[in-house]
């Protein structure tokens, strides 16, 4: 194989660009899949991804092209588009040397693109763009040429046009990327040395974890003495490989391919995103860029039956083994029992792991307010972090409250503009920057704590603008938070999945939205019961919700009737205090239904 014949490229795309579409036609184009063994989103293998519509894990495949009677290689990387997994993105984009622009027709370039066409430019990579969805009758050719022309600095002649629904342009792309990405470029000046950069890894049962590399010098072998250069894990490869997009065993991959490699690894956090692979006999040091990624939203899990505990642990370790990004510890609740703290990469990650712990292991949980991390400095001098808000310190015990803030920009029609701005000073905005981005379209540039950009920020920014804005953003530094503890009671007791921590002017609003929104989608019981919003010391809301009501006069299909009244008084006092009773010893139980309701900020 002629290393001059590869070209190494992924797609840099925003949600719902058509990224996986315009992968599939790629792959029906070069034949790499039989036409009758097609499907949409032939690279998105998660059910949850087909049915989101959205990229959550990486597939690479390889695809042969034959063009002025050359054959080349073509390994494209689909990488998820969501802001959460935007390190692995930039590892993706480590294992390349091109990349697709890809912009939506109809929409134009959204923020969270630029985000990522920052990165793949840092790199040095080269970047090919194009717009899709041309075919589309709302397409508006010409101006989203134009937007990109400027904002790269290019001729919009040189900017593609595809259809990936269509197939259109399509076949120009391919030869585009064969001319204008180059072939990858390694010095091998050490006999027998070796490095493969990690960008993606899965897990097999039978197998163990099957790592996703780039080969960036030297040659792996089936049945060699590897080693993880960060983790210091040593292992045999079991297999070596590459993706068609099913992976498809090879006696070698070699310097500028992407292939796999199996370890027979069955541990978790021992693989993980943008380690490297290299030869145990010659060890060679990790490639540069490595990052541990850091949790930025923190929930508790606990199953709802406490039987179900040891199937749970199990299951989070099975998903760590498949997502190193993730991470959970044990940990125990009065009220709820025991469970596990877990720490994900944003809300999109946290929905994800619950949604899979539910569909692939079956498994009923209880999943507390999502939150972050909070530097508290208490009065007899001590400083604690806090991830969990049920252990927020009382407020009389607090000096001072640290937070962390995060960057965001966000690119909106102009119109709209206006009606952003309350909208940004509610969720404590500090707007820095507001400008023009053409397309009658404006860029701001903000700083916002992380606490307020958890609080439904997204889906009340889109209702907002109609669903025409974008939003990235960067965790940015601590800053100091003026914040209390939110306690929710139900029927006297505090239930720690509904605690929060929040804004200390917003506290009543906060407590009087939440107490309002549990009374609407919490089940009714066979008692009366309150729920109380308690911060500061005091109640601060409170609703009751009245209890199913069963005429004890109806006998059958008959009234109890006729004779002496005191027969119908001393049934409705046998209710009355039966209904005491069980108040006396009230115990709610609150299905998985509730808390991801709560945890998604709403009632759907």
């Amino acid at each position: 194989m002629d290393i001059k014949s590869i070209r190494n490229f992924s797609i840099i795309a925003h949600i719902d660009h058509g990224k996986s579409t315009l992968a599939d036609r790629m792959i029906e184009v070069t034949g790499t899949i039989e036409k009758r063994k097609m499907k949409d989103q032939v690279l998105d293998s998660m059910e949850l991804e087909r049915e989101r519509g959205i990229t959550i894990k990486m597939q690479p495949v390889r695809m042969e092209y034959k063009f002025n009677n050359e054959n080349y290689i073509l390994n494209l990387i689909d990488t998820p588009g969501h802001i959460d997994f935007s390190y692995e993105v930039s590892r993706a984009l480590k294992a390349v040397e091109g990349s697709i622009l890809l912009v939506d027709a109809t929409q134009g370039v959204q923020a969270q693109t630029l985000t990522t066409l920052q990165m793949a430019r840092e790199l040095g990579l080269v970047i090919i763009p194009v717009l899709s969805k041309i075919d589309s009758p709302l397409a508006r050719v010409e101006e989203i040429k134009m937007e990109l022309a400027l904002l790269l600095d290019i001729d919009p002649d040189t900017i593609l046009l595809v259809s990936g629904k269509t197939g259109e342009g399509v076949d120009s792309l391919l030869k585009e990327i064969i001319k204008r990405v180059p072939p990858p470029h390694f010095e091998n000046s050490l006999v027998n040395s070796g490095q493969a950069l990690v960008f993606d890894f899965k897990y097999d049962n039978h197998r163990g974890v099957i790592v996703y590399v780039r080969v960036i010098d030297g040659k792996f072998k089936k049945g060699e003495s590897l080693l993880f250069a960060v983790s210091e894990e040593k292992f045999i490869s079991l297999e070596v490989g590459t993706f068609s997009p099913e992976e498809e065993p090879r006696p070698s991959i070699e310097s500028g391919e992407i292939g796999y490699i199996v370890t027979g690894i069955k541990k978790p956090g021992i693989a993980s995103v943008g380690d490297t692979i290299t030869f145990l006999k010659k060890p060679m040091s990790a490639l540069p860029g490595y990052m541990n990624p850091k949790p930025v939203v923190w929930a508790s899990i606990y199953p709802e039956s406490q039987d179900d505990f040891p199937e749970l642990k199990q299951a989070l370790g099975r998903l760590r083994l498949s997502d190193s990004s993730f991470s959970y510890e044990e940990e125990s609740s009065g009220s709820l029992g025991r469970g596990f703290r877990c720490g994900f990469l944003g809300m999109l990650h946290l929905e994800i792991i619950t949604e899979r712990l539910n569909r692939e292991f079956n498994l009923q949980l209880i999943v507390t307010m999502p939150s972050i991390t909070y530097k508290v400095q208490l009065r007899n001098g001590k400083e604690e972090i806090i991830y969990s808000p049920h252990l927020f310190p009382d407020d009389g015990n607090i000096v001072k409250v640290f937070e962390p803030w995060v960057n965001v920009k966000i690119i909106t029609p102009s119109i709209y503009v206006s009606s952003l701005m309350p909208f940004l000073y509610d969720h404590e905005a500090t707007v820095k920057i507001t400008e023009n981005f053409g397309d009658n379209r404006s860029s701001i540039d903000l700083e916002m704590p992380l606490r307020e950009l958890m609080r439904n920020f997204f889906d009340d920014m889109k209702s907002i603008t109609s669903g025409y804005s974008s939003i990235s953003y960067e965790i940015g530094e601590y800053k100091e938070a003026d914040v209390v503890r939110l306690d929710i009671v139900i029927a006297d007791e505090p239930m720690a999945a509904f605690c929060r921590v929040v804004s200390r002017r917003k506290v009543a609003d906060e407590a009087k939205a939440q107490v309002e929104k549990l009374k609407d989608i919490i089940p009714r019981q066979q008692f009366a019961f309150k729920i109380q919003g308690k911060a500061l010391g005091r109640i601060i809301s409170s609703e009751s919700v009245s209890a199913f009501r069963k005429d004890v006069l109806m006998h059958g299909s008959k009234v109890v009737g006729g004779g002496d009244v005191s027969r119908k008084k001393k049934l409705l006092e046998k209710q009355k205090r039966g209904k005491k009773r069980m108040q006396s010893n009230a115990k709610i139980n609150i299905s998985h239904e509730v808390f991801l309701k709560m945890m998604r900020g709403s009632n759907n």
